[in-house]
């Protein structure tokens, strides 16, 4: 009968350190709270102080540090800059084993969670979760990571549910709330509704007069930036965009069009416009007016007539795209006759009136006319 002689393993399959051999493990922490709030910002001190101490407390590890992230969801790993730096380092050596206290803090996500740890695993880099006992090195680990990532996962997704429903419940409602810090012309009042703030109301009232006398919000823009009137958000810079928005959001009449984008993941936090997907929620006289509702009306109607002009508007003049031919249809343009001169004339004549077969018969018009 043949002998078999068992040789023991002398390295750690996955770690390739030498099994016999007493090694002092390299050890970091994670703590996340994702919240700003005060309680939070204490339970974050809580868990650094805690893992400080837990890591230093034992004599075959080594403490490396503790990685935090502050006020950020754990729903993916993709803005989380202390979680990011915490995986680099590991994959460049510099970790052996990352302690944390339960694989919701970790992950919410159910792919970002096994992604990492695979990562982790495949250089040797093993992750403790407190809560849940598991070493993820062990033959165990990733079946039970796999299992508790999925729960954490639905448990993110009740509270997106939750959270989705108590909007949608305050729209019905008709409770309307305002990103006041990108939101000029309004701050939260003292019964929390939207309050006019007067020196913003006169900014607004100002974008909506000039665009009235025919300047265009690029103008606009140019304008309120050369005058050094901060954004909503506070910027220097004003944006053609931002104008158009202050033209065109409904709020500014007193009234609100509520839900008019939703969340489409609650994973990615992706959103898009809504067109009919959900219900939408349209509350008159919700709060007190800057603009008043037949000033709005004309704004609005203003920017259809220039969006369907046949050519770009041109806001120089207060005659640009207003005075049209009565042969070809087309517009008349500024002309300027003997510019150098003394007899210098500002007269409008149409701008195809010698470009076709037979010339239009339309006269020019002196600009004084």
């Amino acid at each position: 009968m043949a002998t078999v002689l068992k040789i023991p393993a002398k390295f750690h399959p996955i770690t390739h350190l030498p099994e016999t051999k007493v090694q002092k493990r390299r050890v970091a922490a994670y703590a996340r709270v994702s919240t700003d709030s005060e309680e939070q910002q204490t339970s974050y001190a809580a868990q650094v102080d805690r893992y400080t101490k837990y890591i230093q407390e034992r004599a075959d590890w080594e403490f490396v540090a503790v990685y935090t992230d502050e006020g950020i969801s754990a729903l993916n790993t993709k803005h989380r800059d202390g979680f990011n730096r915490m995986v680099a380092d590991a994959l460049d050596g510099k970790i052996d084993l990352i302690v944390t206290k339960s694989v919701s803090r970790f992950a919410r996500n159910t792919v970002d969670s096994l992604t990492t740890v695979r990562k982790l695993k495949e250089k040797g880099v093993e992750v403790f979760f407190e809560k849940e006992n598991i070493y993820t090195l062990d033959s165990k680990g990733e079946l039970l990571i796999t299992i508790m990532s999925s729960l954490a996962q639905e448990e993110s997704r009740s509270i997106s549910e939750n959270v989705t429903w108590g909007q949608r419940k305050r729209m019905a409602d008709g409770k309307v709330s305002l990103p006041y810090k990108h939101f000029l012309g309004y701050r939260k009042g003292a019964d929390g509704l939207p309050e006019i703030v007067p020196e913003e109301a006169e900014i607004v009232r100002n974008i909506y007069r000039w665009f009235m006398e025919g300047k265009t919000p690029t103008g606009i823009a140019r304008t309120l930036t050369e005058q050094g009137v901060p954004t909503p958000a506070g910027k220097e810079q004003w944006c053609s965009s931002t104008v158009k928005s202050i033209l065109t959001n409904e709020k500014y009449k007193g009234s609100a069009l509520l839900q008019k984008r939703f969340t489409v993941d609650f994973l990615t936090k992706k959103s898009k416009v809504n067109e009919g997907e959900v219900p939408q929620y349209y509350i008159e006289e919700s709060h007190p007016a800057i603009i008043v509702p037949e000033e709005f009306e004309l704004v609005q109607a203003e920017l259809l007539r220039r969006q369907n002009l046949r050519r770009q508007y041109n806001g120089k003049s207060v005659f640009a795209a207003r005075l049209v031919c009565g042969d070809c249809g087309n517009f008349f343009g500024a002309k300027v006759w003997h510019s150098n001169s003394k007899y210098r004339q500002v007269i409008w004549q149409c701008n195809h009136k010698f470009q076709g077969v037979c010339k239009c018969q339309t006269p020019h018009l002196q600009e004084s006319v």
